[in-house]
């Protein structure tokens, strides 16, 4: 094994220590019996897919957060003295801390960059003063009515749009629009007079910050039509939910068209956005009907993982699988983000006609079974659970009672060795079709879901179902780079996994694919591959000198700055390591308050944008991606679409002690 690995196993031991202590089990389903937030569990999550994931040390503590709600003092925000960049502890301007104190001096210099990247766009400083949300919107319409001056009415615009959902409801935001949209000052005709009176502050003075009521609607109307563009997506998901909106803001606009002719530009495109959120294409509507998906890796498919992946929607139709405790199955459809509730009536109602189960259960619970024999208790509310589930993880329903007897499938415990596919494929072949699929599964991932994932957890009126596959994506592909080594009986063809697993990494992180770039070193670091010792020994010099290498990227000392040094150096378009994002988000979301008592920190909002500007900057150009389709290709495709992967880590520690055992 070679030596640059010892520091990862003892910080990848740090790591489970620490993660054992954070409960719940691998495979990024939280123990929802253990009632802890929903925050909480997607960090427990989340450290499972990052093994260098970085919590805060016991030693320090939790994180010191930026005020005290029990202080007397006034609150203390922090203050940007360049574009992103965090004040250090103790600094002059008194504006607070943002670094987790565990961090030595070195952390703290890189763990300032981690907030945003030079040319990452948009204007510096702070953008708005702590305030109430009603009134920070009042002050976005300021801003877009060109009232402010020196602010940067696109990056607030931006900042507003992108963190709006953390500090004020959508419901609540679409309502104070309207009610800004109809608030009357003055008639269109009230002369010069009115609009001078009205311009008048209390103490006879010109408040030059007064907008008149047209400007009032054309600074609505824009704000409004940015954050259409932000949420169509979503937006369209919700349906009438949502598109109560745009239609009575149409409706208000259309009835002030006679006094206000200059908007008539701005209601043709109200009307449009009405359509567009009310009436989707009927190619669309059709198209979403007739396809009901295979939930994952439940159904081989090979002509739907061939296809190109298109973004989950709440409202998808799925096929799944649910087990009983005598591992029968019933087959459900179902809507992606459907309750638990909801899925266990469709068991019921399946079950009552099952000639297996002559008897109809009682009272049934859904629960989640890993390969190692986890169990998660599914709440009737919980909605949208199939996108938690791990990589060998089963839905099983059953009563109470048989809770304890629920075992994983027989599939997930055994394991036959034999030669792998991967043998007959070339390392090109299969890193650009982890390149292609990865892509594929970034692209789908609405910015906004990165914002979702951290801030708002299971509470978050839009659910993070594309983040929570790729991240899924991450853990599976390290599991696969263990499996198919420890599978390999013969210890030559050991060697040439080993070496083709490498040269995959190393094209990989060529072609700018970080996430399966650090999935594949950081499956070769698993320890259940990097004790063959013997395997290890029969690498060439220099294949082991490139893997210490790529080792070095993997390194999260002084805050990952090897990562980082290096994804700075790239352009886009490229494919991160997303749990490191998250990471990030967290890190900044835990370290200082969203509010003080009715007070939102602004300039956290900023950040926060800062972060997912970076994210689109990443995709701002597309991908070049291989259309070839020989029968080779076609296969290497679905193989790598379709991977065969063990999770269950006692069980690849066994499988590694049969090929070298601990005395040779």
């Amino acid at each position: 094994m070679p030596a640059g690995m010892k520091p990862l196993e003892k910080f990848l031991k740090k790591q489970t220590t620490a993660l054992t202590r954070a409960g719940g089990f691998v495979g990024g389903v939280a123990d929802k019996a253990s009632g802890g937030t929903g925050a909480s569990r997607r960090r427990a999550s989340l450290s499972r897919v990052v093994p260098f994931f970085r919590e805060t040390s016991p030693e320090s503590g939790q994180a010191r957060e930026v005020f005290s709600p029990d202080s007397e003092d006034p609150p203390s925000w922090p203050s940007a003295t360049g574009p992103g960049v965090v004040p250090a502890p103790g600094s002059a301007n008194g504006s607070g801390d943002v670094r987790s104190p565990s961090l030595s001096s070195d952390e703290q210099s890189s763990e300032a960059s981690l907030i945003t990247e030079s040319g990452s766009g948009g204007g510096g400083g702070t953008p708005l003063p702590p305030d109430t949300p009603d009134n920070l919107t009042l002050a976005l319409l300021d801003s877009a009515a060109g009232k402010r001056s020196g602010v940067c009415t696109e990056t607030l615009l931006d900042d507003f749009m992108l963190t709006h959902p953390i500090f004020l409801a959508a419901d609540r935001f679409q309502q104070v629009l309207l009610q800004q949209f109809s608030l009357q000052t003055e008639g269109k005709e009230g002369g010069r007079g009115g609009r001078e009176a009205e311009r008048r502050d209390g103490d006879g003075g010109e408040s030059e910050g007064v907008m008149d009521a047209a400007e009032r609607k054309q600074a609505v109307l824009s704000v409004a039509f940015r954050y259409l563009d932000t949420y169509r997506e979503l937006l369209q998901e919700e349906g009438e939910r949502s598109n109560s909106f745009p239609k009575e803001l149409y409706l208000c606009a259309v009835q002030e068209l006679s006094r206000y002719p200059e908007l008539v530009e701005d209601v043709l495109k109200l009307q449009r956005w009405t359509e567009i959120l009310h009436c989707p294409s009927d190619e669309e509507k059709e198209s979403r009907k007739k396809q009901v998906r295979p939930l994952f890796r439940h159904f081989r498919r090979i002509d739907a993982c061939l296809q190109p992946r298109e973004a989950f929607r709440g409202s998808d139709e799925i096929f799944c699988r649910v087990y009983t405790p005598d591992h029968s199955y019933v087959t459900i459809r179902s809507r992606l983000s459907c309750r638990v509730g909801e899925i266990l009536a469709l068991v019921r109602e399946k079950l009552q006609y099952s000639e297996d189960q002559p008897v109809l259960p009682g009272n049934l619970i859904l629960v989640a079974v890993t390969s190692a024999g986890e169990k998660a208790v599914f709440r009737p509310s919980d909605e949208a659970v199939f996108t938690t589930l791990g990589v060998n993880t089963h839905l099983f329903t059953c009563e109470p009672s048989e809770l304890d007897s629920l075992l994983p499938l027989p599939e997930e415990i055994h394991w036959t060795p034999g030669d792998s596919k991967l043998h007959d494929m070339s390392a090109e072949e299969v890193a650009n079709q982890l390149v292609a699929f990865d892509w594929e599964l970034f692209s789908c991932v609405h910015e906004v879901e990165f914002v979702c994932y951290v801030f708002h957890g299971e509470q978050s009126r839009w659910r993070p179902l594309n983040l929570e596959l790729v991240l899924q994506r991450c853990s599976e592909v390290q599991h696969w780079v263990a499996t198919e080594i420890l599978q390999c009986q013969s210890l030559p063809k050991r060697v040439q996994l080993l070496r083709k697993f490498i040269k995959i990494a190393a094209l990989c992180k060529q072609q700018q694919d970080l996430l399966s770039f650090l999935a594949v070193v950081l499956g070769l670091d698993n320890p259940a591959v990097s004790r063959l010792r013997l395997t290890w020994e029969g690498l060439p010099g220099k294949f082991r000198k490139q893997f210490q290498q790529f080792e070095s990227v993997a390194d999260p000392s002084r805050n990952h700055k090897s990562y980082r040094d290096l994804i700075t150096s790239l352009r886009p378009p490229l494919i991160p390591f997303t749990p490191l994002l998250l990471k990030d988000l967290t890190f900044l979301h835990e370290s200082c308050k969203t509010f003080h008592g009715e007070l939102v920190n602004f300039e956290k909002m900023h950040k926060v944008a800062e972060m997912v500007r970076i994210i689109r900057r990443y995709r701002s150009s597309q991908l070049a991606m291989d259309t070839e389709t020989s029968p080779s290709h076609l296969q290497t495709k679905a193989y790598v679409r379709q991977l065969q992967v063990i999770d269950n880590q006692n069980l690849l520690f066994d499988m590694s002690c049969k090929l070298e055992p601990k005395d040779t």
